[in-house]
């Protein structure tokens, strides 16, 4: 099994350079708690049990907008409590172009800039303009730590712009990757907190060792303090005893209690200063130990929060998976839902057609054979029309006929029968005149030829 199992494990030998902050809580706690605490709906059962999918498009764009929200509120966060913007969102390609350009251009200007210095200093090349150059970098370099400054303000607001959009896979990424940069910044803060406690150990060690120190000075003191006062009392014992007032034993008796108070009021002092030193180092071995009580239980918080931070980002991040995978198979249905109904339709208009179809073809049937009889009966008309027309043709043929014969004597079936039997395109006669004799030299006179 793996060494990184034990969430709870503070290592000072991975401890980074860990930035240095001065914390400026404000109010962003409070704001953001405010706004996690509007989230409770009661109504949400209800949501639940009369959901559609697309209901779930608005509560998935809901979930959309609370996080950008969350994302907004932590990063402005991040500036209230001195977090580096960088450290914690994760920027894309161009965002932290900003952000490595303006570094490597700070980084190349402080190197001309050395360079520059480095040019020895004589009179031929301050006669080339060394000095010139020297503050020409020192302006580049202060132009390039503007730019430097800048680009943290110049990324967050590309980033900013670029998360009004995202989408929620996006979003959910930007908050795991916050949690996992907490869960290092967790880490660091414990191994800070383990070295200002080990120090403080270190301080009640040495402070208990100056306590004892400071009340052995004292029994010194105070010992030869006894003494002095027993030297004081014989001295004054003394002076009483001389009885000449004017005298140099008077004098030297005077002189030697002048210098036993001396010293007792150099003992005293000495007292009074062992004894608050005393006081005070034992006052701060209580202060020390309650310091590191403090301490000690703030990291025992920070281990909770950060292993279940990072337990619970590594269990999210697989959790977010199913939910982005839950929202595409949304869409996915969504969309099968759309052609499938789109299917349907098509279907059903096929259908409707192939129906029309065949109605209309059934009733082109029926009028076909509805037509029929009217058909038989038009031409019936014409063919008893035709037979009445034709049946006066050859009457009045008939009549022509016998006109003819009983006019000149000639019989005219046999012409007409011959003319209907073989030749009936030959022009006829203008002037309807009985053909003559053929003669062999008139041949343009034979109007039936």
């Amino acid at each position: 099994m793996s060494d990184d199992f034990d969430l709870l494990e503070t290592n000072d030998a991975s401890k980074q350079e860990s930035e240095k902050v001065d914390v400026n809580w404000g109010k962003a706690v409070d704001t953001m708690k405010s706004k996690l605490a509007q989230e409770d709906d009661p109504e949400m059962r209800q949501k639940i049990l009369n959901a559609t999918l697309d209901d779930v498009v608005g509560m998935a764009e809901k979930d959309r907008t609370s996080l950008l929200d969350a994302i907004k509120d932590l990063t402005d966060y991040q500036d209230e409590v001195g977090i580096i913007f960088e450290k914690f969102s994760t920027l894309n390609a161009n965002e932290q172009k900003v952000i490595d350009d303006a570094q490597k251009g700070l980084e190349r200007a402080k190197i001309e800039l050395e360079d520059a210095e480095n040019v020895k200093d004589n009179w031929w090349n301050n006669l080339w303009g060394r000095k010139a150059k020297i503050q020409k970098k020192v302006e580049e370099l202060a132009a390039k730590q503007k730019i430097r400054d800048g680009a943290d303000m110049k990324a967050k607001q590309m980033f900013q712009e670029r998360i009004e959009s995202a989408d929620i896979q996006t979003l959910l990424n930007e908050l795991s990757y916050k949690s996992q940069a907490a869960v290092t910044r967790l880490k660091d803060r414990e191994v800070e907190i383990k070295e200002v406690e080990d120090k403080l150990q270190v301080a009640i060690v040495e402070a208990s060792k100056n306590h004892n120190k400071a009340l052995e000075k004292k029994k010194e003191t105070e010992d030869k303090l006894e003494e002095q006062y027993a030297l004081l009392k014989q001295a004054r014992q003394a002076l009483e005893e001389v009885a000449d007032k004017q005298s140099t034993d008077y004098s030297e008796a005077i002189s030697k209690v002048t210098i036993i108070e001396q010293k007792v009021e150099e003992l005293e002092g000495l007292k009074n200063a062992y004894t608050t030193l005393a006081a005070s180092k034992d006052s701060f071995v209580h202060k020390h130990n309650l310091t590191i009580k403090v301490l000690t239980s703030l990291r025992s918080n920070l281990q909770t929060h950060r292993a279940k931070l990072k337990s619970d980002t590594d269990e999210r991040l697989k959790y977010y998976d199913g939910y982005v995978v839950a929202l595409k198979a949304r869409t996915d249905q969504e969309f099968a839902a759309i052609l499938e109904h789109l299917g349907v339709k098509t279907d059903e208009h096929i259908g409707q057609t192939l129906a029309s179809m065949h109605t209309a073809s059934a009733k082109a049937r029926q009028e076909m054979m509805d037509n029929i009889p009217v058909h038989e009966k038009v031409m019936q008309g014409v063919y008893s029309s035709y037979a009445e027309s034709l049946q006066e043709i050859r009457e009045k043929d008939a009549n022509i006929q016998k006109d003819f014969a009983n006019r000149y004597g000639i019989d005219m079936k046999e012409i007409f029968e011959e003319y209907y039997a073989s030749d009936g395109d030959a022009p006829s006669g203008d002037d309807g005149e009985p053909t003559p004799e053929k003669k062999d030299d008139a041949g343009d006179d034979d109007l039936l030829g």
